[in-house]
């Protein structure tokens, strides 16, 4: 109970509060189920002659038991307003004009045709970059082949974690920013534990998008079986997995699920004894040495006080993309309490 009340007339009033937001976060569920399913996209037809998972000949004694082991490891928190996301918007904005312009290291950015990645702080080695291919076969690159953590990430997004103690001050040593174009998806896939600690902790920007656990995909059409689970992946809020949800099934972003442009900002820590590829000598280009050099003596993101240092620059007249988006937090099936989230038993969370 979150309240105390000295009269009836007390509990009353909060009951009524909570049956309206109940209301609130049920229609905007409802809203986001629409945008979802209704929306064509490039993969309309993913659902026609979707593979099947192993999940698919359990039965429903079997399907809800997995559905509870993977609730246990996720944790949901409303963290980030309005006004945050699109500061943290604008800034991801500034990170992909300096990726067009060639300013970040080569390992720092990893191209897809609807998906691409900026690796700070570490970065690794995965899918078919891997030599030898297979869980366990990923590397991390040697220190300094990716750019820093920039500062503004720091300031904007994990500061904030600390101090609602959502993660121990200190956790983090890596960011990683996914932008999603409509269509895009990330393959199933846990994170290697023997690179990354756990929780693994992401906070998702721009739009609405989902997390499934569980999939097979196959390819040429690209198509995805039925999830164990859908978990609402909302503008502004921050999923944490860990247990048998980070470790014991896989999880993935569907293309059906990515309507319109979605970046989501991944942050972990990684192992002291996590292995490492043996260092290679970077070449930098001129111009890459004329923005390291003037990072030294001026940041756009710079903060008084602030203890950490980007070898990336910012340019305050980059203009940001505009972003039109609602702030929807959560499905009315997941439950707060105290800022955080509890996921009830039902299985209904695993219909779409």
């Amino acid at each position: 109970m979150f309240y105390s009340s000295k009269s009836n007339m007390a509990t009353d009033s909060v009951t009524d509060l909570r049956e309206k937001l109940h209301k609130s976060h049920h229609n905007r569920s409802k809203e986001l189920g629409k945008k979802i399913n209704n929306k064509r996209t490039p993969h309309a037809d993913i659902h026609k002659n979707a593979p099947r998972s192993k999940y698919d000949d359990y039965n429903t004694e079997e399907r809800e038991e997995e559905l509870q082991k993977v609730k246990s490891g996720i944790q949901q928190h409303r963290l980030f307003s309005e006004g945050e996301c699109m500061e943290i918007e604008k800034k991801i904005d500034k990170v992909v004009k300096l990726s067009d312009l060639g300013l970040y290291k080569d390992h720092t950015v990893d191209r897809a045709p609807l998906r691409n990645k900026y690796f700070f702080g570490e970065g690794y080695t995965y899918g078919s970059q891997l030599s030898k291919r297979g869980p366990g076969n990923e590397r991390l690159y040697s220190k300094g082949d990716v750019d820093e953590i920039p500062k503004w990430i720091h300031r904007l997004v994990i500061s904030p974690l600390y101090r609602a103690n959502v993660i121990p001050e200190g956790f983090v040593n890596s960011a990683v920013i996914n932008d999603y174009k409509p269509g895009g998806c990330i393959v199933s896939h846990i994170d290697p534990p023997h690179i990354f600690e756990r929780p693994i902790v992401s906070v998702s920007f721009f739009s609405e998008s989902a997390l499934s656990f569980g999939c097979k995909f196959t390819f040429k059409p690209i198509r995805v079986s039925k999830p164990v689970l859908t978990l609402p992946m909302t503008r502004g809020c921050v999923t944490l997995l860990s247990g048998y949800a980070a470790d014991h099934i896989t999880h993935c972003v569907r293309p059906e699920d990515v309507i319109s442009r979605r970046a989501v900002i991944i942050l972990r820590r990684v192992r002291d004894d996590a292995p490492r590829l043996d260092p290679v000598p970077e070449i930098v280009s001129p111009s890459r040495k004329r923005i390291l050099l003037d990072s030294d003596t001026t940041d756009s993101d710079s903060d008084k006080g602030g203890k950490h240092s980007s070898s990336s620059s910012s340019d305050d007249n980059i203009k940001p993309v505009k972003v039109n988006s609602k702030v929807i937090c959560l499905s009315d099936e997941l439950n707060y309490k105290d800022g955080r989230t509890s996921i009830p038993s039902s299985p209904k969370s695993v219909k779409r």
